[in-house]
């Protein structure tokens, strides 16, 4: 069982009085049982954190199902010690004061002489390979560094004796490593320094479980188990540590005992239901309510919204026309059954599966007929025939008749989400994936160059910055020097006749000739703007080239602008190259959070996936961050994410206000239109998923 803490962890047992009919909390890999679902959680929350030990090859920092199935691997190797190894190796264990490398190091010697000796292997002698027996091996630092051995000849009869170096012996591989003997310590013992064996375990190979004479005094036996006395102190120790322990002041005992009591102060973030409110907390904003007003089942939204995700993500290569969110939801609820958005989805995914070379859409591909307006039910049939749902192939007969849109909305996604399973395993979704993947890698190496370049180009600005403004001080400093030979004079130092005031008034003159000589170049440059060509920098450069430079120079102005018109545009290409869609976090209750950029909603997942909402404006992100708490793991990195597309969310909120206000105008509009005016209806916006036609679709 792996280890918390590096001690043994005892599970929870059933609860008593449980009736056959009742409902429970079990813990998948433990088969734990509760009552409580708060408790079930806690408990499942401690098995996910990074703090389980396993017990067979002491890795440390993983959750307890790795633990488990780091357990069950090694326990997996340990069968490949030949058992006639088993018993010299737990004998060497059983009562060891040595350390788990030491003790490895000597079972592995140990056993290694006992798989040589008396074998025959191949050794390398007179730069040829001869046959040989060892007789005896010459160990060193408890490792063998010669073997003792019989030179024979092709008869198999001994020629002569001599040493051989283990470099010259040619060995088979050892059927156990240092690992596997460390592992086989741990799982054959319950405790170290001295190591004991389990008692079934040592009397199954004969093992006395009796300490040696010279352990006797150290341990006792409690309980069953071995147990280490504990050193009596000396009065001569007492007493050098009682004089150290004084204290001039009364009640420093009280003053240590308070010290050792008090609690060390909390490394956060930590687990978020461990974090405790404290006086330093910020004032928390109360956690706003999710929308709940989805017009399919609850327990459908999850199937929508993964279907319309994997449809809207991968619409070029399903050639299909990108559609809303709520036109799909819309169209599934809807009762008429060859709506065009109903038809095109279900069509683009059936020919996807047709064009892949698995057998089971075989029959479907012989038919050789195009997937029409009229067909594109039979198509349908034959999926769910090929699929076998009883559940879905119920509703055969329903859909042969035409009435596909009779079915109830959860049917209908149920399809859409086996038609989406079935894609994802095509070679077409597949290869489309390691081509994102390879885009994606090609876009972060060219990002990651143009930084290096910026880097470096920032990095020599600033080298010859620092040599201009070295050349400057030099001049300035020899200027300076100049103007005081000139304005002190004779030995006594006297100030010369011209004042620093003549010096000042100097300088504006010069500043307005600057100015002055600038100002004739621009008026140069704009008189001679048509010339075919002239001098710059005592080159001549013809009119087009002169506006090259012209727009080079414009470009190095505008480069800060360009620098963020880059990074949006990489981030842009990377959200268009779709691997998959992951959520933006979990809270204190590990409820997801989940942002489709095509949609602009906040979706929210219970922690059971059985509970949905979403949140579509501005104020409700800013109340959903404000009640986040940053010291607990899961909500602090979900405030991360949030702030990290906090920009997008509020413009996608934006757009959404702007076009929902729209959209009920325009149905006011038809409303209020009189119907003694005969002009053609306004278009209403809430049938628009009436009006979907697929641009992108195949010939």
């Amino acid at each position: 069982m792996p280890l918390l803490k590096r001690k043994s962890f005892s599970l929870v047992e059933p609860p008593q009085d449980l009736e056959p009919h009742e409902l429970v909390y079990q813990v998948r890999f433990t088969k734990e049982i509760f009552r409580n679902y708060h408790e079930y959680l806690n408990r499942v929350n401690l098995y996910r954190n990074r703090v389980w030990m396993c017990k067979s090859t002491g890795k440390t920092n993983l959750t307890y199902e790795e633990a488990l199935v780091s357990e069950k691997h090694a326990v997996e190797k340990l069968q490949e010690l030949p058992k006639e190894l088993v018993a010299p190796a737990l004998r060497i264990i059983q009562f060891s004061m040595l350390s788990l490398k030491d003790l490895a190091d000597t079972i592995a010697t140990n056993l290694e002489e006992r798989l040589y000796v008396g074998s025959e292997y191949y050794g390398r002698k007179d730069s040829g390979v001869h046959l040989c027996k060892i007789l005896k091996v010459v160990k060193a630092d408890n490792k063998i560094t010669k073997y003792e051995v019989a030179w024979l000849d092709k008869n198999k009869k001994t020629t002569e004796n001599g040493l051989l170096d283990g470099e010259n012996l040619v060995k088979k591989k050892l059927p156990f490593s240092r690992n596997i003997l460390k592992s086989f310590i741990r799982q054959s013992t319950y405790r170290s320094f001295p190591w004991v064996l389990h008692e079934k375990l040592a009397r199954k190979h004969d093992i006395s479980i009796d300490p040696p004479q010279e352990l006797r005094s150290k341990i006792f036996f409690q309980n069953g188990l071995v147990v280490c006395k504990k050193r009596k102190k000396n009065e001569e120790e007492m007493k050098e540590e009682s004089g150290k322990c004084k204290c001039n002041k009364v009640g420093s005992d009280k003053l240590e005992d308070d010290d050792h009591q008090r609690e060390e102060p909390i490394k956060y973030p930590v687990d978020d239901l461990l974090v405790q409110p404290s006086a330093d907390d910020p004032v928390f904003s109360d956690r706003p309510l999710p929308s709940r007003d989805f017009s399919v089942p609850m327990e459908c939204v999850g199937d929508l919204l993964m279907v319309w995700d994997f449809c809207t993500s991968f619409s070029r290569t399903l050639h299909l026309w990108p559609f809303s969110l709520e036109d799909f939801e819309n169209v599934v609820c809807h009762k008429e059954s060859n709506l065009a958005l109903i038809v095109e989805s279900h069509s683009a995914l059936v020919r996807l599966l047709i064009k892949d070379n698995r057998k089971h859409f075989w029959h479907m591909k012989n038919k050789k007929r195009k997937i029409t307006l009229v067909n594109w039910a039979e198509y349908l049939c034959d999926f769910l025939e090929i699929i076998k749902i009883p559940e879905l192939c119920s509703n055969m007969t329903t859909i042969k008749r035409g009435h596909y849109g009779l079915l109830d909305a959860n049917i209908k996604l149920r399809i859409l989400k086996e038609l989406v399973n079935q894609a994802f395993e095509t070679d077409v979704f597949r290869d489309k994936i390691d081509e994102h993947i390879n885009q994606r890698r090609a876009l972060g190496a060219t990002r990651r160059e143009e930084a290096l370049e910026a880097a470096r180009k920032e990095r020599e600005a600033k080298e010859q910055l620092k040599i201009q403004n070295g050349h400057t001080s030099e001049s300035a400093k020899s200027n300076m020097h100049e103007s005081s030979e000139n304005n002190y004079s004779g030995e006594n130092g006297e100030i010369a006749e011209k004042s620093i005031a003549e010096i000042i008034a100097s300088q504006p003159k010069n500043l307005l000739e600057n100015k002055h000589s600038d100002a004739s170049k621009k008026m140069a440059e704009r008189q001679n703007v048509d010339v075919e060509v002239q001098e710059v920098n005592g080159k001549q450069l013809s009119g087009k080239e002169l506006l090259k430079q012209m727009g080079d120079d414009k470009k190095e102005a505008t480069e800060p602008r360009s620098k963020d018109q880059r990074r949006e545009y990489f981030e842009r290409e990377m959200d268009k190259r779709v691997i998959r869609t992951n959520p933006l976090g979990k809270d204190r209750h590990y409820n997801r959070y989940w942002w489709f950029r095509r949609d602009g909603r906040i979706f929210v997942e219970s922690s059971d996936s059985k509970q949905w909402g979403y949140y579509s404006s501005k104020e409700e992100l800013d109340a959903l961050m404000g009640s986040l708490n940053c010291k607990g793991e899961r909500e602090r990195a979900l405030h991360k994410q949030l702030g990290k597309f906090y920009a997008k969310m509020s413009s996608e909120f934006e757009k959404r206000s702007k076009s929902f206000v729209g959209k009920i105008a325009s149905e006011e509009a038809v409303l209020r239109r009189s119907t003694r005016v005969r002009a053609t209806p306004g278009v209403n916006p809430a049938n628009a998923f009436l009006r979907y036609v697929n641009k992108w679709k195949q010939d």
